[in-house]
């Protein structure tokens, strides 16, 4: 993968098939269990607000599709710059306090290992897209 010129920090050289494949390392994590969603404020007031609890993040995150891929970043934190952080948008239908409505949803995850060397998924972000943004795919 390479770093794309049109926007720094921002890696875009990705075929569908490597997305896709992603994604199913993802679903299988996320149905083993094997994730956590960040328990950041704006992800918890994200969840507060529209009612989401861990069975709608689970069905959020299994319904996200290849075409829902932003582009990847590395990790800003130094000890982790060798990882690649994956963002996606998904545009979804919510609850907001009893009006259905739907909303983009900017997912930021990081397919990490446990100590173990078990693969293990962390969603760093899960909350509604603060600014706009380019689907890779689209």
């Amino acid at each position: 993968m390479a770093r794309s010129n049109q926007e720094p920090g921002k890696y875009v050289d990705f075929t569908e098939d490597q997305i896709k494949e992603y994604l199913e390392q993802l679903k299988k994590l996320i149905l083993d269990g094997q994730y956590i969603i960040s328990r950041r404020e704006e992800n918890d007031a994200f969840a507060y607000e529209y009612r989401i609890d861990t069975a709608k993040e689970k069905e959020v995150l299994l319904n996200l599709h290849y075409s829902d891929f932003c582009y990847a970043a590395a990790n800003y934190k130094p000890e982790y710059a060798h990882e690649r952080l994956y963002v996606f948008c998904k545009e979804y239908e919510l609850d907001h306090w009893g009006t259905s409505e739907v909303v983009e949803i900017y997912i930021k995850t990081n397919l990490t290992q446990k100590r173990t060397g078990n693969d293990y998924m962390i969603i760093i972000s899960f909350h509604k897209l603060n600014n706009p943004i380019k689907y890779l795919f689209r």
